[in-house]
Formats: C-alpha cells, structure tokens, sequence
C-alpha cells in the first residue's frame, strides 16, 4: 500500500546516529530467547525487525489479528512514522491503543496513555526543550520487544512500562520511583500521521475509571473509536483540559480533550491500566472488557498473548541451518498476522461502512484491508494457514459490498479510502470461492464481485467503452487496467465454476485487456490515448509519483503485470526465447527513474523492484518457459540479500503484510504467481524441513535433502513416494495433507522444464 503521506519531520535524521550505534549492540532477539521457553516459535520473533529505514512495521503488544495494538509513539512524523514508531529515533509521547503496520500513510494512534512524574505541560516538547512538553527519551538498551510484550524505560521519568493486550483491551503496566506527583496522561488529541481529532470526549466514572471516545478525520475519513479504562489504584485526583486550559469537573467534550489522573506513588510501587476498545459505544468497550481481561493478573496476560501467538506461528513448524533464517522466516509470519484485524466486539456488534451499527453478526468483523498489497501473497497465504478466517475476512467484504454498493478496495476502520488501484477485493474473495472455502454465501460473493466489475466509478467507464483506459483520460491509467484486467479474469473463472458462460466469455475477454497497453515495437506496455496512439514521448525508466501512467512503478517494472495470463504474455513476445531475453534483461537493466519517482520503487536488482508488490511475482514467470533454475536463482538473491535479522531488514515498505507474506512462502519454495488459480510455482527453498497445519488433523510435510547456500536447484521432487515433475503444486494438494521430497543440488536440473510440466493460467 502507499501512496504517500509525505509530511515533514521537524527533526528530519536527527536519531540517524542512534541507529547507527544500536547496529552494534546485540540484537534484541537475544532478549526474548532468554525470556520463553526454549520449545516455543516466539523466540524467534524479532519485533524490531522492519522497525527502521522504510519497513514502518507496528512495534509494540497485540494478539494474532487484534482489535488492540498497543505500543510507543515516537515524537518526529513523516513517512518513516507511519506506524508512530521507528528504530532510528530516541523519543516517546505516548502509548497508543491502535497502530497501523508498514503502510504509506499514518493513521490511527488513538486513547494515547504516558506516564509522567511533576507537573508538565500538556504538549508534546522538543528533543532540546523537553519541558516545554512531557516527551522523555528512551534507551534500546532498555527496550524489550517480544510478540504479546512490550516494554521500555522512560529515562526523563525513571518510570518502567511494560505493555500486553488481549484482542481488545490493552494492559498497562507502569512502574513509578516515589513521587507525590505521579501521572498519567490522557490524551484524546494525538494520532499519528494524517488522524487529526474531530471530538472527543472523556469522563472519569469513578475514582478509579474512566471512559469516552474519540472520533478523527485522516486517512479513515470517519473513524469512531470508545474506551473504557480501569485503573489498579484510584487517583489522587483527575482533571481535564483542552490544549487551552483546565476545565472544571471530571468530564469534557472538546475537539482536544485531555484528563490527568494523579497519584502518590512509593519506590518501585506499580500501577497498572486496562483500556478496552470499541467501534461502537462505551458500553461495548466494557462488555469487552469484562469478557477478556477482568482481573489485574499481568504475567498471565502476557503469557495467555506469547500462547496465541505460537498456536498461529505453530501453524508451520519449519527448521533452518541458522537462528537468523529461522527468526527472519518466523518475524515474517508474526508480521502476516498483524492485520487484518478484528473491527467489532465480543457480542458481534460492528460499525458498518454505511456508519451503522450492525448487531449480532453471524461473522467476525475485520479491518485494514491492504488488498492491493495483500492479494498477491498473503491472502493466499491466509487460505493455507488461515482458512476459517478467510471466511471472514471475504464475510466481511460482502458486508461492505452491501452497505456501501461495492467490494473494498482500501478499507480502514469501516472507511473506504479508494487508496491504489484496481479491484484488488475480487481477486481475493474469486480465490477463496475457487478453493472450496467454506463459510460465506458464494452466490453472493458472485454477484459482489461481477456487479463491482460492471460499475462506471474509477476508469471502470473506459474499459466498457473502450476495453482499456485512455492515457489522456485518467493519471495511472496503465497500472489502473491492468489491475483491473486481474480482477476481471478472476470473476471470469468464478463464472465458469458457476456455469455462466456468457459472463465467462465476457470476462475471460476483459481478463486480456493487458495486450491493449503492450506496444511491441518497444516490447513494454504504456499509456494509449483515446484515439489509440501512443502517448509520447516514452521512457520505460521514468517514473513520476501518481502523476503518470504507472502506479509507483515504471514500464519495465509493469510490463510484467500478468499474473493471470502468462502464456497470453509470452506470445505477445513472440515466444519462449524473446519473452526469456527481456525477463532476464528486467534484472540487469540500469536507468534514471528521475527525481519524482516514488521511494516505493525500492529493492532494485536492476529494473525488478522487490520494494514494491507488482513486482513479486516475476521471479517465478521464468517456471512458465521451462527454466525454474533461474526462478531459483533469483528468489535465492532476493531471500539472502533483501531480507535479514536487523532493524532494517526490509528492503521496502511492509504493506500490512505481504512483504513477509512473499518471504513465509518463497522460504519453504513455493509462490502464487496468479493469486486466484490456486497454483503455487517452485522457486527455491531455504529451509531444510517444514510441517503445514492444513487443519482436519492433516499435515503437509516438506523434506528438503541436500539443501545449502550452493545446493539451491531443485534435481527431484516426489509427491507422496512418487515421482512428480511439474513445476507448481496445487492448493488442493497441499490441503490434502501428505508428504513432499525435494532434492537439492549445485547444478540446473532437467526437473519442471518439459512443457507439460509448466503452470498454466486455468489449472
């Protein structure tokens, strides 16, 4: 997901130097190995990792898919602040109960909480004038990140904060030196990035609760969030304000509303703060409250968080040569399991995108849809691992399909934001439909999809009219056809499954709409005019941010976008040979992309962008003319040199997702190249074993002999003791359950390249 929000940091590098150092002290993996147990998956999580340069991944607690994800905001913004935190800074104002994981845009950051000691003022401050707000600067010496565990020591304040979650409700844990003015902040006011409050409201119900809600504009353009908190000692006293002054009495509306709760705290003396969440109302926030963390037993919480977490990461079981493969493979899975995330409360209650309250749903509520991103990896991930949760997560778009007269294309916090391109919804809920997934209505899920396909809205016009969309009709308009030509082909094969064969033939035909946007006298596809000329003049290497035909990409980068018909791509080229020589050209190609290119076109080997989703699936096109050793070389390149164990372990933006989701599958050697036809193509693993959780007490089990650093060409594979020499495997296999045998070796094999044995678009 992108499409930027640049705004400025006050402070720009100023923490460079703090990332610099820390690249020397040890790595905060050997924190939490000393602190589970040796059986346990989570040992190998890093939460730092993609916490620097562009990864923007959420630091902090939370459970696998939860409402909560608790955890530190940094003072400077920007694009590396996306999620309020990054490894590079030294600063913290608060602890906010809701954060985003590796977008382009900042939002969220609700209900922040910071302890303090004295009488502060009611503002961030500066680096070099802390008191002129309650910031406090922070060590990673003294810094724990583990999954379901946070904690950091505030060095202005000598306060220890420890943080765990629940899927709705955050704990606090906040331990205090003797002071008569101890305090607690909260602040209605903060979110990160473009969240800006609207109104905000808060009230102390007792000596020892408090409650409210805060409803914000930004990249969610109407977000309602209600709190409800608890405190493990009553206050000294409780006061609210503005950013203007203290009010009188205990409850504010305001659009900036502040409370302080005070207290006098002993050495060492511990006050801890439950906060639950709601889409819906505060009485919802203490439903759940009540149904998910009643009692004040922080240990247990922590471990009831670190149980979750390893029952999902033990969904794949894998073994690796080194602790740094195996934390990177399993720090990617966590990362896949941070959003989607729950959006409604214990009794099904939600908050719909038509801005109503939905009661009783017959299904989990989701949110944070980067499906742009995500439909190319990791939903498809999610159908392996994740099944009963597919249901939902497709439950949840029909949802939306209904209230707002259309799938989601960006949907955050029951907000459609419209961010990037395409119907990246279709091709999602077309594969879960085609793999058997149970637990949604599929003649629904037909109509969402074919009535989304035939609306007017974003160039959907043009491609009725014309069968592509005009350059001079609309900016990203190659990018915006192409995308929608994946959609297309995806509903087509829905209509086919249901026996509609005039929609199959109609959207089948539309599903080829990527051949009116390739100009074969210059092998690339670009923007057409109207009139079907060509827009001039051409530069397969520039690229200007949502500004030209591409959506953060380039010509040669987009010219590959064909996921769902790659032998229909190969013929444009005028075969095997042709198409090979510019695939393999892709990867050496050195040109400017010019100054006004996005900062998404990252994890450049010449011209493949890994930074960046369109990408991801080109390495593994080389399997389709019958060369998987150049697919194994290239994964093997991207595997070992764009993704490592350090705080800047990602080459670019994590998009919610999918970047681990590419890495989880390409590890135990397999990647869906077309995200909806249920065929996963070899590339080239590297793990030595792995054991899939394929539920109904089946495992798919994975030997792979002979694996190393040279040995990376798969000579052999056998599929349940017999010989099986295609280069993909199908879902249904692996569903199955069973075993499968690779055989490494130093040298390309013979294996996968006959003809018969390569993928095809309908499997």
């Amino acid at each position: 997901m992108k499409q930027k929000a640049l705004f400025k940091s006050p402070f720009k590098r100023l923490f460079v130097c703090l990332a610099l150092v820390a690249c020397m002290l040890p790595g905060s993996a050997q924190q939490t190995k000393q602190s589970v147990r040796k059986a346990s998956l989570t040992q190998y999580v890093d939460p730092f990792i993609g916490t620097g340069l562009h990864g923007h991944v959420f630091m902090g607690a939370n459970v696998p898919f939860g409402a909560v994800q608790v955890g530190p905001v940094n003072l400077s913004t920007g694009w590396d602040w996306c999620s309020g935190y990054n490894y590079a800074d030294s600063t913290i104002v608060g602890f906010s109960q809701t954060h985003l994981s590796g977008t382009g845009i900042g939002d969220l950051g609700d209900i922040s909480l910071m302890p303090v000691i004295g009488k502060v003022k009611l503002a961030k401050g500066t680096p070099s004038k802390p008191e002129s707000g309650y910031v406090s600067l922070f060590s990673h010496k003294q810094e724990v990140a583990r999954p379901g565990y946070y904690s950091v020591h505030l060095k202005r304040y000598n306060i220890g904060v420890e943080l765990t979650a629940t899927k709705r409700v955050s704990f606090h844990k906040y331990t205090y030196p003797k002071a008569t003015e101890a305090g607690i902040i909260i602040n209605l006011e903060q979110g990160i990035g473009w969240d800006n409050p609207m109104e905000t409201y808060i009230t102390a119900e007792t000596d020892s609760t408090i409650s409210g809600y805060r409803f914000s504009k930004g990249w969610a353009n109407d977000q309602r969030i209600f709190f409800y908190a608890t405190f493990s000692k009553p206050f000294k006293n409780f006061t609210v304000s503005d950013t203007t002054a203290v009010k009188p009495g205990r409850t504010l509306k305001a659009r900036r509303a502040y409370g302080v709760a005070t207290f006098n705290t002993a050495a060492n003396e511990v006050i801890m703060v439950k906060v639950a969440i709601s889409p819906v109302s505060i009485e919802n926030a203490k439903l759940n409250m009540k149904a998910e963390l009643a009692g004040w037993n922080f240990k247990r919480t922590v471990a009831n968080a670190d149980a979750a977490w390893n029952k999902e990461l033990g969904k794949v079981v894998v073994k690796a040569d080194s602790p740094a493969r195996m934390r990177t493979f399993y720090t990617a899975l966590y990362h896949t399991m941070i959003a989607p995330s729950v959006f409604g409360d214990v009794d099904k209650d939600y908050r719909g995108a038509d801005k109503k309250v939905h009661k009783n749903a017959s299904f989990t509520n989701y949110t944070t849809f980067s499906l742009w991103d995500t439909y190319r990896a990791a939903h498809p991930l999610f159908t392996l691992l994740q099944p009963e949760r597919t249901a939902d997560f497709v439950n949840t778009m029909l949802a939306i399909y209904q209230q707002q007269g259309e799938l989601p294309v960006w949907h955050l916090m029951g907000n459609e934001t419209y961010c990037m391109v395409g119907c990246p919804a279709v091709p999602v809920i077309a594969d879960a439909y085609l793999k058997g997934i149970k637990g949604f209505d599929r003649k629904l899920a037909y109509e969402a999809m074919k009535n989304t396909m035939m609306l007017d809205g974003r160039g959907l016009k043009y491609v009725k009219k014309y069968g592509y969309i005009p350059a001079d009709s609309t900016v990203e308009s190659v990018a915006m056809g192409m995308e929608y030509a994946i959609a297309d082909w995806s509903v087509g094969q829905v209509a086919k499954k249901e026996g509609n064969k005039e929609d199959y033939n109609y959207f089948d035909n539309r599903g080829k709409a990527y051949k009116k946007y390739f100009d074969a006298s210059t092998g690339f596809v670009r923007g057409r005019m109207a009139d079907g000329s060509w827009r001039t003049p051409f530069n397969p290497f520039s690229s200007i941010h949502r500004q030209n035909d591409y959506t953060e990409g380039n010509a040669w980068q987009y010219t590959w976008l064909v996921p769902q018909d790659v032998e229909g791509l190969i013929h444009l080229f005028g075969g095997d040979k042709p198409f090979t020589t510019k695939l393999d050209s892709l990867f050496l190609a050195k040109g400017d992309l010019g100054a006004d290119a996005s900062p998404d076109i990252s994890g450049l080997i010449g011209q493949y962008a890994h930074g960046n989703e369109p990408s991801h699936h080109i390495t593994y096109m080389y399997a389709y003319v019958g060369q998987p050793w150049k697919t194994a070389d290239k994964v093997r390149e991207i595997m070992n040199t764009l993704y490592t164990d350090r705080f800047d372990g990602l080459c670019g933006n994590e998009d919610v997702g999918q970047m681990s989701a590419w890495y989880v599958l390409s590890a135990m050697g397999f990647y869906p190249v077309n995200p909806s036809n249920g065929c996963y193509v070899f590339g080239s693993p590297v793990i030595n074993s792995a054991v899939i959780n394929v539920g109904n007490n089946k495992t798919f089990t994975m030997d792979v002999r002979n694996n190393s650093n040279v040995n990376k060409y798969i000579q052999r594979i056998t599929l349940n003791g017999k010989e099986y020499t295609k280069s993909y495997i199908r879902y249904q296999d692996i569903m199955n359950g069973g075993k499968l045998v690779m055989e490494m070796g130093a040298k390309p094999s013979s294996w996968g390249t006959a003809p018969a044995d390569r993928p095809q678009s309908e499997m």
